[in-house]
């Protein structure tokens, strides 16, 4: 069984930038590739980034990349996303997510993943 929690959301004016943080529990944290899901109003549920189980290979959303950084520290068994220059577009709900199997296949869909945080809420004013 794995929980994740994530954290940092909050309100912030366009350009602004937060940092999301996932906290995992359990000692498999860095067998498995995690990633970074967003969910707007009446919106399906979208892809944003990824990261491998080292950290050394990472793969971002065309509507995120160059704005945002997914990062992970496999000691502290928490996964990040680092947001800059945000827009009003970007505001959703936020939810990290584990990938089910321990290979590196870049999952960017949905059904990839078998256990989810509960979100944190990022609106982003213009």
């Amino acid at each position: 069984q794995v929980q994740l929690v994530e954290s940092g959301g909050g309100l912030v004016q366009a350009g602004g930038s937060l940092r999301l943080s996932c906290a995992a529990s359990g000692r498999t944290f860095s067998s498995y590739t995690m990633g970074w899901f967003r969910q707007a109003p009446g919106k399906e549920r979208e892809f944003v980034a990824v990261i491998s189980r080292s950290g050394g290979s990472t793969y971002y959303a065309d509507s995120v990349k160059g704005r945002f950084t997914i990062s992970r520290d496999n000691a502290n068994n928490t996964v990040y996303l680092q947001m800059n220059s945000l827009k009003p577009e970007d505001t959703a709900v936020y939810y990290c997510a584990k990938d089910r199997t321990t290979a590196w296949v870049r999952p960017t869909s949905r059904w990839q993943y078998d256990y989810w945080g509960q979100g944190t809420q990022v609106t982003v004013s213009s």
